[in-house]
């Protein structure tokens, strides 16, 4: 039987809690930081849970997480 791939880019952009739920980096962080308030920059360092309906579409493509 042959290995199934894993999707590198959801490898590295998503990570598995113990509860096999997936976290993911809030977007918006990267660029136009300046007429962003101090507040909402601290609140996108935070990790976020990916959407119960959405993860299936992601642990497809991570065969081998567990």
């Amino acid at each position: 039987m042959y290995k199934l791939k894993t999707n590198k880019s959801v490898d590295k952009r998503f990570k598995l809690t113990s509860r096999s739920k997936l976290l993911k980096h809030s977007a918006g962080k990267s660029h136009l930081l300046q007429k962003k308030s101090s507040d909402r920059k601290r609140k996108l360092r935070k990790t976020n849970l990916v959407n119960y309906c959405d993860q299936s579409n992601f642990i497809n493509s991570l065969p081998y997480i567990k």
